[in-house]
């Protein structure tokens, strides 16, 4: 059997903090649920390995949070290695902002970006400690169900151009861009006494259904946690992971009338439908699921790789240049998104270089099942390429994770345009997306030995 932990803390700001996941600032002074981080620790039966994973309901991971756990656990935990601990998150867009140079400062009692950094980072290690301290001999199980949560957010149009949310009622709409994908991963853990402890739940849609509001809130993952436990116990733990979903959203091009009139009939909200949905599907999957008490392998391995960088076209760096004057008028131009379109103009112009993107790549094996992560905000098509061709019986995708390195669109996407597939959102190409994919594979061999 495994050792394992679970801890939960919440990290819902305890004063008025900026709220990060739109172009303009927002400030929010109150919580329209609890924001929470929850940890999971994980020592292999032999303590030849470890992991401990962190869920953040945050927009990102910094590289300045997930130094700063780091250090706060090396020192509470030294005998855990610090590449072994890793965040992830759900890409809410109404949690804090913890990165200067986001939004300006408002003054006053706001939460600077360096005390929700602090914070959070405080609140992550207490959890990833008291998971770690917690462990005990578990039984696991994994299981595959599928749940219609995420929808590409891309209309294409006759002239070949995309656009993230463009109209489908338009005259020259001819499809959505990419694939779709409902599938649902899960891992249970049950305790020595067969008492069902958490569930690790992987949905490839990033939690953005109240995504403007000015309150704080774990948007989808709430209803979700909430539903789960009415099911499976109060003190169930969850885990949320969100799979390769940079082209995906829960909002619906299509039928978007049709399906807010159905929820208007049955009485529930676009959350708590979402909630129900995946709350069936793991009770299904849960159904015909034992725990494996069985020893079984865990691994957990670390690169730190280098990824070309995106070359930027002189189209896209014109556009920059006049979209960055537009951003101007109405958005400070210490923002992060003037910002970002000038950086795409200094560096085709040579003021700046853009050298080669770091990425941090986790792999776990647990039994038959892998999990990797990626830093970015990956379209849905390289994590099915990863998927498709892996040696595991069950491989998990965990976007967002270990760092934050915008999107990674297709070739299909950068040829189209449009936010999220654009240079100053995409410091990574397809020919990174390729090199990213071969890395991630080559990582998930080595832990299949058997297999390659």
């Amino acid at each position: 059997m495994l050792h394992i932990g679970w801890a939960v803390q919440n990290v819902t700001p305890n004063r008025p903090a900026m709220v990060q996941g739109q172009m303009h600032r927002r400030i929010a002074n109150e919580a329209m649920d609890p924001l929470l981080v929850t940890a999971l620790a994980v020592e292999g039966g032999d303590q030849t390995d470890c992991a401990i994973l962190i869920s953040c309901d945050l927009a990102c991971i910094s590289d300045g949070l997930q130094r700063a756990v780091r250090e706060r656990l090396g020192r509470r935990l030294p005998s855990v290695p610090a590449e072994k601990t890793l965040l992830n998150a759900t890409h809410t867009h109404t949690s804090l902002v913890l990165e200067d140079g986001i939004y300006p400062h408002p003054g006053g009692e706001v939460m600077t970006p360096e005390e929700g950094e602090a914070w959070v980072a405080d609140h992550a290690a207490d959890a990833a400690a008291q998971a770690w301290e917690g462990r005990g001999p578990h039984a696991t199980a994994a299981a595959f169900s599928h749940a219609v949560v995420g929808h590409n957010r891309r209309a294409v149009y006759a002239d070949g151009t995309a656009r993230m949310y463009g109209g489908t009622n338009r005259q020259d709409f001819v499809s959505i861009e990419g694939h779709e994908d409902h599938s649902l991963d899960l891992l249970f853990t049950w305790d020595a006494d067969g008492s069902l402890t958490g569930v690790a739940v992987d949905i490839p849609c990033p939690s953005q259904v109240d995504e403007n509001l000015e309150f704080f809130s774990a948007d989808f993952w709430h209803d979700i946690r909430c539903e789960l436990r009415a099911r499976f116990g109060a003190a169930l733990y969850v885990l949320p992971l969100c799979g390769a979903a940079g082209d995906m959203s829960p909002h619906l091009l299509l039928h978007r009338r049709q399906e807010e009139e159905m929820r208007r009939r049955r009485g529930v909200s676009e959350r708590r439908e979402i909630a129900l949905r995946v709350a069936d599907a793991a009770s299904r999957a849960l159904a015909c699921t034992s725990p494996v008490t069985d020893e079984i392998p865990f691994a957990h391995a670390v690169r730190c790789i280098e990824l070309t960088p995106r070359e930027i076209t002189r189209e896209e760096r014109d556009w920059a240049q006049a979209e960055y004057e537009r951003a101007i008028v109405h958005h400070d131009a210490s923002s992060w998104w003037p910002q970002r379109l000038r950086a795409v103009v200094e560096c085709f112009d040579g003021i700046r270089t853009a050298g080669p993107v770091p990425a941090e790549i986790h792999v776990l094996r647990v039994g038959d099942v892998v999990l990797a992560t990626s830093p970015f905000e990956l379209f849905l098509d390289y994590g099915l390429r990863i998927k498709a061709r892996s040696p595991a019986a069950q491989t998990v995708i965990v976007q967002l994770a270990a760092g934050c390195g915008f999107y990674l669109p297709t070739a299909r996407a950068v040829q189209g345009g449009g936010y999220g597939a654009i240079p100053a959102v995409s410091m990574v190409g397809p020919p990174g997306g390729s090199e990213l994919v071969e890395e991630t594979l080559q990582m998930i061999r080595g832990l299949f030995p058997d297999c390659r």
